[in-house]
């Protein structure tokens, strides 16, 4: 008897399998007058969403509106980006990063951090201590290579890639490591942080903004109350609330619009074990309005006005790390041994507050930026800023005023009716998006 060949159809299977397992990125330039849409079709996996926000995030881009939808088996993502000038995207090596990226998204990687010491700090925050954390990694020739810190109610998190100075190799030596730990945590105690204050050293690779948000989450300081005075533009107004006919909970966001708050918001729910099924994002000039339908990862909805209180707080406080308080800083200079040690005792000197830093070093080159206050938190004098640059120099010292907050927001659409047809009106538009957005219909206006 002869056998029948299978080989056709195992290639269908696998074709079907590559198919099912592989998203399909779509990036158009046309539909939109002054933005970039980047749609993702793909097979609904947990953790898509977030590894998408991450990949344009990463790349700096900012995401004006979006549409998400992934009931049943499978996921759509629309997202409207632009560039940080508020411009379509026209980079190639940008559009084709976008391709490459979200369509391998099972497989996206961090990035790359090898061959570099990670030290991450928590503690209690006070104006000077960024500048006794780089004297003492200078004093025991450890070179910053990259660093982030966040501040929010008077805590601080900080992650620091390093390497030894001297021979340019990750910190491996355990006295030397011990050693670094042990003044560290003399300097983040200072006179009333016995407890809280804590250092860890690792080799591991991580994605630092998702590490630093579990730093602060893990320090609690979503509970606690600010002690230096903030200017409030950057408070979210969120709530929570139930759809049981459609089996969903709810969530309403409205604040100031900045880069990466959507990837904020995302990676708090994917962490904090809710699974996000449909949602819109919008943004203008009096600020950002995102809408979740959610469920916790076993399929049920929010059940206890105690956890609705809980994921407000984790909400508010995820929102408010990375808002930029104060006067913008940037730093280019070549890098040299004690360079951030130097331009942070300068700051310390003129009693300035950092309550946010992002440190690179590219070709030898430090880029820094600082955002900063004076020490309750005030907007800073501009002869304080001018002095400061003198000090460092002006040629490599410079100043980026923050924008003017924007009027005040306007109420939420739960503020302005009921929930239900809210509901309705939400699912109904990103059907008739999805609809438009796969070549069903023509319009979803």
């Amino acid at each position: 008897m002869m056998q029948m060949d299978r080989r056709p159809c195992l290639d269908e299977f696998e074709k079907l399998l590559v198919r099912m397992n592989t998203p399909r990125v779509m990036i158009d330039n046309a539909a939109c007058v002054n933005a970039t849409l980047v749609m993702i079709d793909s097979a609904r996996k947990d953790g898509n969403l977030l590894e998408a926000v991450q990949v344009l995030s990463d790349l700096n881009l900012l995401i004006k509106k979006g549409y998400v939808s992934s009931d049943g088996r499978w996921n759509m993502d629309v997202f409207h980006v632009t560039n940080l000038d508020g411009n379509k995207l026209t980079d190639d090596s940008i559009i084709n990063c976008i391709q490459h990226s979200l369509g391998t998204i099972h497989n996206t990687r961090f990035k790359s951090i090898d061959g570099m010491t990670a030290i991450e700090l928590t503690g209690t925050d006070r104006v000077g201590l960024l500048s006794e954390v780089f004297a003492v990694l200078s004093d025991l020739k450890c070179d910053v290579v990259e660093s982030k810190v966040w501040t929010h109610n008077g805590r601080i998190a900080s992650l620091i890639y390093l390497k030894d100075c001297d021979s340019g190799c990750p910190i491996d030596d355990s006295q030397k490591i011990e050693g670094i730990e042990g003044r560290l945590r003399n300097v983040l105690k200072g006179d009333n942080d016995i407890r809280s204050a804590k250092i860890s050293v690792s080799m591991a690779v991580t994605h630092t903004e998702r590490r630093l948000h579990q730093m602060m989450f893990a320090d609690g300081d979503y509970e606690r109350t600010p002690i230096i005075k903030t200017s409030g533009e950057y408070a979210p107004s969120v709530s929570v609330q139930n759809c049981l006919e459609k089996g969903y909970s709810v969530l309403n966001i409205q604040c100031k619009d900045r880069p990466k708050l959507l990837f904020d918001v995302v990676f708090t729910l994917t962490d904090m074990q809710y699974i996000v099924f449909h949602a819109t994002i919008d943004t203008t000039n009096n600020g950002a309005y995102l809408e979740f339908f959610i469920r916790h990862t076993d399929g049920t909805p929010i059940s206890s006005e105690a956890e609705k209180r809980l994921l407000t707080l984790w909400l508010r406080a995820a929102i408010e790390r990375r808002a930029s308080e104060g006067v913008r800083l940037e730093l280019c200079k070549a890098d040299k041994p004690g360079l951030l040690a130097e331009v942070t005792r300068t700051f310390r000197e003129n009693a300035l507050n950092v309550t946010r830093a992002e440190i690179t070093t590219t070709m030898g080159t430090a880029e820094n930026i600082f955002y900063v206050t004076d020490a309750i938190g005030n907007h800073l004098d501009s002869k304080i800023i001018e002095s400061v640059r003198q000090k460092i120099g002006p040629d490599y010292l410079r100043v980026k005023e923050l924008p003017l907050a924007h009027g005040n927001h306007q109420k939420t659409q739960n503020e302005e009716g009921g929930l239900g047809g809210t509901v309705l009106l939400s699912l109904g538009s990103l059907l008739r998006r999805n609809l438009y957005y796969l070549g069903l219909i023509k319009s979803f206006s």
